[in-house]
């Protein structure tokens, strides 16, 4: 075995890439990479124990050129005896349909095409012939285009079902070995588009750098992105274990406490919760920014489209506004600030437009005239709440006074035509039993903690015109149940039945 070989062996094993007994469908493209890809593995076949088949992905970009790509690679497959998978989409075409950028097109439908080889059994593993140059240069693209830690970390030896056996092999060396064999290649004649960024970083700025900085730079940008991973790993595991203790499920969001937010790193024996003007210590402030992205990321399934000023603003959110206000970020995503916690939620399509500030104002409004019997009980169901309310009217015992009831009742002669169960409007206020003032029902949803999207319409009862009546608030001082009452009413909530 030459050491080639074995270093891609030595490399494949320490890093756990493939197991005896899998699948490996080999991604073999026709070029230099992809060909010393199959020869490796195919001569180590054995000593891994694993089965192999080749793939191949024509993008139909090329004409005939990517015909004779594809024909070039079924004939490997051939003379190393393997099955042979073959896969055509038309990339230009769908990057027009979908509005990407054909790169991204065409890295899309290609990893769509592996992972249908994983789903549909046909294979365990998809191995790729990413090498030590391509790490290099993709950090030197993530730094030029802006980037984090993890942008640093540049591309990851495993990937759910794709390897990466060479990505320690310099691309120079793979063509030296293919020569000592006498085994052709194909040449890509776009990877010398220099209009491409990636193609400007190969052929001009990895050169200059070996020539005029350092002849190891490719090697040294290598064991930055290897650093960047394992920080990145440990970062990871520490955010999934403050998503799972801090934050929960609210209805169809996300919810989290601000000084869980705030301050990830503090114990609940050492509260240290930062002041609004107060800059965070750099790891917590690292830890909150890692657990936005998490919990943006469990929403959407994806981070695409958030950026680092999207999680400034949710930090900004928690930290000096209001409750009551909120932000928009890509994807329809809103967080909202409900005093001492942030909600994060996915708006409808219309919200992720620019709507969700309009749709989250408007009421549901409804007003459904109440006719209270002599003794007994009505209902009125409320749709636009999902819910019912059932108004039974009862003797105002003295032994009723001190039941389950107690003094949440209403007195029923006291009410007067027209009884209305409504929604709340702004402006709507009354003098809640045991208060000395009126106050707008808002004071009372904020003394409440009722969040500003779910007082969306909140039910009242009106009586001739006078707010009476709100749930989860004392009734009005003036209309409540007292020693001279005779019938009593007493409002009960229950939900809908969904229909069967």
């Amino acid at each position: 075995m030459k050491a080639l070989e074995k270093r891609v062996l030595d490399y494949v094993r320490d890093a756990r890439l493939i197991s005896p007994g899998d699948r490996v469908g080999v991604a073999v493209s026709g070029g230099a990479d992809s060909v010393a890809l199959l020869q490796i593995l195919h001569g180590a076949r054995q000593k891994l124990g694993v089965k192999l088949l080749v793939v191949h992905f024509d993008h139909c970009l090329r004409g005939a050129e990517s015909d004779a790509d594809a024909e070039f690679v079924a004939r490997l497959a051939r003379g190393c005896g393997l099955p042979f998978v073959l896969d055509r989409q038309d990339v230009a075409a769908a990057a027009k349909r979908n509005k990407w950028n054909l790169e991204d097109a065409a890295r899309r439908l290609r990893y769509a095409f592996f992972e249908r080889l994983v789903r549909d059994g046909q294979a365990d593993r998809i191995a790729v012939a990413h090498t030590a140059d391509d790490q290099a240069e993709t950090v030197l693209a993530h730094l030029i285009r802006g980037t984090g830690p993890t942008g640093l970390g540049g591309i990851y030896p495993a990937a759910a079902s794709v390897v990466r056996p060479l990505l320690a092999i310099r691309r120079q060396e793979l063509r030296d070995y293919l020569e000592e064999y006498g085994q052709s290649w194909r040449e890509d004649s776009t990877n010398q588009d220099v209009r491409r960024v990636r193609a400007r970083i190969r052929t001009r700025l990895v050169p200059l750098l070996e020539r005029e900085f350092s002849p190891r730079v490719v090697e040294r940008l290598n064991e930055l992105a290897r650093l960047s991973r394992e920080e990145q790993d440990f970062w990871n595991a520490l955010t999934e274990e403050r998503f799972r203790t801090s934050v929960r499920r609210a209805g169809d969001g996300l919810s989290i406490r601000t000084n869980d937010l705030l301050a990830p790193m503090t114990t609940a024996a050492a509260p240290q919760v930062p002041k609004p003007n107060d800059r965070q210590p750099f790891a917590a402030r690292a830890l909150t920014e890692r657990l936005i992205r998490r919990v943006y990321q469990e929403l959407r399934g994806t981070r695409q489209g958030l950026t680092a000023g999207h999680v400034e603003q949710v930090i900004r959110l928690a930290s000096a506004s209001d409750s009551g206000h909120f932000v928009e970020m890509p994807g329809g995503v809103v967080t909202e600030k409900s005093f001492g916690e942030l909600k994060f939620m996915v708006q409808s399509a219309r919200s992720a437009k620019g709507g969700a500030n309009r749709e989250r104002q408007v009421q549901h409004d409804y007003a459904y005239p109440v006719e209270l019997p002599a003794r007994g009980c009505m209902t009125v169901s409320v749709p636009e709440l999902n819910c019912r309310f059932r108004l039974k009217v009862i003797d105002w015992t003295d032994g009723e006074r001190e039941t389950r009831y107690g003094r949440l009742a209403l007195d029923a002669a006291l009410l007067r035509m027209p009884l209305i169960l409504r929604n709340w409007r702004p402006g709507d206020a009354y003098r809640p039993l045991g208060r000395r003032q009126i106050h707008k029902l808002k004071h009372l949803f904020a003394e409440g903690r009722i969040a500003l999207r779910e007082r969306t319409g909140w039910p009242i009862l009106e009586s001739a015109g006078r707010v009476v009546w709100a749930r989860g608030i004392a009734p009005a001082c003036d209309f409540c149940a007292g020693e001279s009452t005779a019938a009593g009413v007493v409002i009960e909530e229950e939900r809908l039945q969904a229909a069967g």
